[in-house]
């Protein structure tokens, strides 16, 4: 009898285990059953745990839950960029400055970490830094390409400056990313610097498709005539 319920005991206990990690690894799907899970199996759940915190007006209690969520997985980098909101919230701006560093080093795929990255490089006049967020930003098909306009300038303002030197040498070393550099780049960045960047990499030996390169040429020419100008002499000599 006592084997019995000792074996149904360990049962129960497997099954609750069982329970607690499925509904644990849920939460991936389905955020909004995180609050369900037990606080001893939460660790998928505690990423929308802290997001729901952070997002609410008890700043020291999501300021808790994202110090717990690193604690328990703090290799992801949007993990880090949870604790850095937190920790602004919570009025630790060098904290949060720190983290939001270290999630940008980690996760070159995380948004919010390389747009702020970006705009933190440039108050510190780190143009190089600040084009390689930037790059960051632009490889993500889901970044806006209203956020792409409004960074563009500053950081390739400069004709021959660090910052388009930085995209010559990124885009020159992409060759797979460059037809899809050809049409974005002729939509959202600075028309001079577009053209800046296409003829630098020609000279420096990368090829693209002419008809990748004519149809950024109407783009281009559509936003700036004389940068048009500059970019048809530009597809002459490769085409």
């Amino acid at each position: 009898m006592i084997k019995t319920v000792a074996w149904w005991a360990v049962l129960m206990a497997v099954a609750l285990v069982v329970v607690g990690l499925q509904t644990d690894r849920q939460t991936r799907r389905t955020p909004a059953v995180a609050a369900s899970v037990p606080e001893a199996f939460r660790s998928a759940a505690q990423l929308p745990i802290a997001a729901y915190a952070v997002a609410g007006d008890d700043h020291e209690s999501a300021l808790a839950e994202a110090e717990k969520l690193v604690r328990r997985r703090p290799l992801p980098a949007e993990h880090l960029r949870v604790l850095a909101q937190a920790q602004f919230l919570a009025g630790d701006v060098a904290g949060s400055s720190l983290s939001i560093q270290y999630a940008a080093q980690r996760g070159w795929r995380d948004p919010l970490a390389q747009e702020t990255m970006l705009r933190l490089a440039l108050e510190a006049g780190n143009t190089s830094e600040a084009a390689r967020r930037y790059a960051a930003l632009f490889l993500r098909r889901d970044t806006q390409d209203a956020l792409l306009e409004e960074l563009g300038p500053p950081v390739l303002a400069e004709t021959g400056g660090a910052g388009r030197q930085t995209l010559i040498d990124i885009v020159g070393g992409g060759e797979r990313w460059h037809n899809q550099f050809l049409g974005r780049g002729a939509r959202v960045m600075p028309a001079d610097a577009f053209v800046e960047i296409v003829g630098a990499t020609i000279e420096n030996g990368t090829r693209y498709e002419c008809r990748m390169l004519e149809q950024a040429l109407r783009g281009v020419t559509a936003r700036d005539e004389a940068s048009g100008v500059a970019f048809s002499a530009i597809i002459d000599d490769q085409c």
